[in-house]
């Protein structure tokens, strides 16, 4: 259990698994629901567009997300990582940034096999080319 008390539920481990096993979606987009007590999945996807993924992001509200992420690899091989992504904007209020940051571990906890954790608190460190380089390290 996180912190905080809120649970991340078998809903977001299904999403989860069928975005890293059975491919899916592209994309996954979590929140803290209403109640204050649970993870919820409020958005899966397929599509491939990253803008389009950027744009699920809200600027004045929290949100967790993870990502399918595919790029080349030096010798020009195809690969994926999956992503996760804490997104805390400049914008959001206090409480909740507080409220996800304790939350947070409780959901990473059951999310097996995310490669790369990547915050953001603006949409120049979700960039595109900006998580590539983090992957690629």
């Amino acid at each position: 259990m996180a912190t905080s008390g809120v649970k991340a539920g078998q809903d977001c481990i299904d999403a989860f698994m069928d975005l890293k096993i059975g491919k899916a979606h592209k994309y996954i987009i979590y929140k803290i629901a209403d109640d204050l007590k649970h993870v919820e999945v409020i958005k899966q996807s397929s599509d491939e567009d990253y803008d389009n993924f950027l744009k699920e992001l809200p600027e004045d509200d929290c949100r967790w997300a993870v990502y399918d992420f595919a790029f080349k690899t030096a010798d020009g091989g195809d690969r994926n990582k999956i992503v996760f992504y804490s997104w805390s904007p400049d914008g959001a209020k206090i409480k909740p940034k507080m409220l996800y940051a304790s939350s947070k571990d409780g959901l990473r906890k059951v999310l097996n096999g995310v490669a790369v954790e990547v915050q953001g608190t603006d949409f120049d460190e979700v960039a595109h080319e900006t998580v590539l380089e983090k992957i690629r390290r």
